[in-house]
């Protein structure tokens, strides 16, 4: 009876955190697809109900598969800098003998990561300046009159140059995340591994990067998801120029709902980003589950 009582007190606590998440989460989340099935003008308040049919005019806008598209090179490159590159740079930094450069190199990589994304996006937008900025400055004192580009300008090199801001803002705090992952390695194994004669470049391999394998995938999951709700980057770089080929599916939902009042469309969107992350959320988990490494 008493074991019944403090299990019933126990989910009686979980009562207010899920009453929140219902509210605030899983509605919404169920108002969104409802939303979806609309054609809703929130100016006259007329709404029609249309079934499927944004998501049928969705999957054949040329514009969702281009913002689809640059989530997915942002998710990539994403990936290979703030995952991959940041791992590397962390075991750079944990490999110097001295703590105090060691502090002094995080503090310098995560100098960045402080600064917010529309000071950084409005940074960044001055140093792709084609006239004035730093960056045409800089290439055309290396090499006079090759490099005079608008990088913001062209639709080749827009996107890019909006992802190589976003990668310069969060390298740091990945760099930091995983410098505290491998601070938890015990020493004794590099220790025994440097003793059975293994160098730094094999030590990484067969003893850092598997023990930390769960902080690479976690860093994996919220890097992935976190390219697919892209936003404010693009807002402040581009707003989605030129002719639309740096839209992302955030700012295409904005634009839809707020720009073209069209708030099924919009809706629409959100599901699908929606399904998205979840899906990847999901499988990133699983993986990681299944390949937890104990010590």
């Amino acid at each position: 009876m008493r074991t019944l009582y403090r299990r019933a007190a126990g989910l009686a606590w979980t009562v207010p955190a899920l009453v929140l998440l219902a509210v605030f989460v899983y509605l919404p989340l169920v108002q969104n697809f409802a939303y979806s099935t609309l054609t809703w003008d929130i100016y006259s308040g007329t709404q029609q109900f249309v079934g499927l049919d944004n998501y049928s005019d969705l999957f054949a806008d040329p514009v969702f598969w281009t913002s689809f598209t640059n989530n997915l090179w942002y998710a990539l490159l994403s990936v290979v800098f703030q995952v991959f590159g940041a791992l590397l740079l962390a075991a750079l930094v944990e490999s110097v003998r001295s703590t105090r450069w060691q502090r002094a190199l995080r503090t310098i990589y995560f100098i960045p990561s402080a600064i917010s994304l529309t000071v950084a996006g409005l940074l960044f937008y001055f140093i792709y300046e084609p006239n004035l900025g730093l960056l045409n400055h800089a290439l055309e004192a290396v090499a006079p009159g090759t490099f005079d580009h608008a990088w913001l300008g062209q639709e080749s090199t827009a996107m890019t140059a909006v992802i190589a801001m976003s990668q310069w803002q969060g390298f740091g705090y990945s760099t930091l995340l995983f410098a505290v992952a491998i601070q938890r390695i015990p020493a004794e194994l590099h220790e025994a591994a440097a003793l059975d004669g293994a160098g730094p470049v094999r030590r990484f391999f067969q003893v850092t990067l598997p023990l930390v394998r769960e902080m690479t995938g976690l860093m994996l999951l919220v890097t992935v998801s976190g390219a697919f709700q892209v936003f404010n980057e693009v807002m402040v770089m581009t707003s989605g120029g030129p002719d639309n080929s740096t839209h992302v599916l955030g700012t295409w939902l904005y634009r839809n709902g707020f720009v073209r009042n069209d708030f099924g469309h919009a809706a629409a969107i959100g599901t699908v980003i929606f399904v998205i992350t979840l899906t990847i959320a999901m499988a990133q988990l699983w993986f990681t589950r299944r390949r937890r490494v104990e010590w």
